[in-house]
C-alpha cells in the first residue's frame, strides 16, 4: 500500500503449543520517490504531518482573518469622510489600529503576541499557538484589501439606493457587497497566498508547519531534497488559490 510499509508474521505454532502474532509498521513515502528523494521517503510521516499543520493553520487563521476583516473594512468604508455612514472618530482610530499592525515585521509580531496566545489558545507554540499571531498579521492586511475592492464601487449607485430610501445595511449589502464580489475575490486570494507565506514564517518559531519541517530537516540537517519539495508543495497550493481565486473574481465581474 503507498506510503506504508507493513512487515508480518503470521500466526505460526511454538514449540510450547502457544501462538504468536508480530506485526510493525512503519510510515515512509511512497516507493517511487525512494531513489529520487531519501530524505522525503525517511521522513515521509513528518512531510504528511506537516501539510497538514500548514493546511489547518491556513483554514482557520484564513476563515478568522476573512470575517473580522470584512467587517472592518465595511466599518473604514462607511464611516470615512463623505461616507454613508461617516465618523471621524471610528474612522481615525481604526485606520491608526490597521496601520500600527501592518507596520510590524510578522517574525516580531510572532513573539509580541506570545502571552495573547497563552491567554486565548492555551500555548504559544505549535499549530494552535500561530493562530493568533497569523490572525494579527493577517487581518489588517485583508481589511486593506476590502477597502480597496469597495472604493471601487460606483458612487452613483450609492446615491441611488439612498435616494431609494435604502437603509445603509440595505446599501452595504445590495451595493457595495454585491457589486464587489470580484474584487473581494481577488484580494481574498492575495491575501491566502500571503497568509500561506505567514505560515511557513511561523514554523520558524516551532508553529509547525511546512515552513518548520523545511528548516528542521532541510535547513539544519542539509537535506536538500526536503527543501525542494516544500518549495514545490507551496508553489502547487499558491498555484491552486490563484487559479480558484481567478475563476471567482472572473465569474463575479460584470
Amino acid at each position: 500500500m503507498p506510503g506504508f510499509l507493513l512487515e508480518m508474521q503470521l500466526p505460526g505454532l511454538m514449540p510450547d503449543g502457544g501462538w504468536i502474532l508480530l506485526a510493525k509498521k512503519t510510515i515512509t513515502g511512497p516507493a517511487f520517490i525512494e531513489n529520487s528523494l531519501p530524505n522525503v521517503y525517511a521522513h515521509w510521516g513528518d512531510f504528511l504531518s506537516a501539510m497538514k499543520d500548514t493546511l489547518i493553520m491556513e483554514l482557520w487563521a484564513g476563515s478568522v482573518s476573512f470575517l473580522i476583516g470584512l467587517i472592518l473594512g465595511i466599518v473604514l468604508t462607511v464611516t470615512r469622510p463623505g461616507g454613508i455612514l461617516e465618523n471621524r472618530i471610528i474612522y481615525q482610530t481604526l485606520d491608526k489600529i490597521v496601520n500600527m499592525f501592518r507596520s510590524i515585521p510578522f517574525i516580531i509580531l510572532l513573539t509580541a503576541l506570545m502571552p495573547l496566545s497563552r491567554l486565548i489558545m492555551g500555548t504559544a507554540i505549535y499549530v494552535r499557538g500561530a493562530i493568533v499571531p497569523l490572525v494579527f498579521g493577517c487581518t489588517p492586511f485583508f481589511i486593506r484589501q476590502v477597502e480597496a475592492a469597495l472604493a471601487q464601487t460606483d458612487y452613483g449607485l450609492v446615491e441611488a439606493a439612498l435616494s431609494m430610501g435604502c437603509s445603509p445595511l440595505d446599501v452595504i449589502w445590495r451595493v457595495y457587497l454585491k457589486e464587489s464580489i470580484g474584487h473581494i475575490a481577488r484580494g481574498t486570494t492575495i491575501t491566502a497566498i500571503s497568509l500561506l507565506g505567514l505560515t511557513a514564517m511561523a514554523g520558524a518559531v516551532g508553529a509547525g508547519g511546512l515552513g518548520d519541517f523545511a528548516i528542521r530537516y532541510g535547513h539544519d540537517r542539509n537535506m536538500t531534497d526536503i527543501t525542494w519539495i516544500t518549495v514545490l508543495v507551496l508553489v502547487i497550493a499558491v498555484s491552486i488559490v490563484q487559479t480558484f481565486g481567478g475563476w471567482v473574481a472572473k465569474k463575479n465581474t460584470h
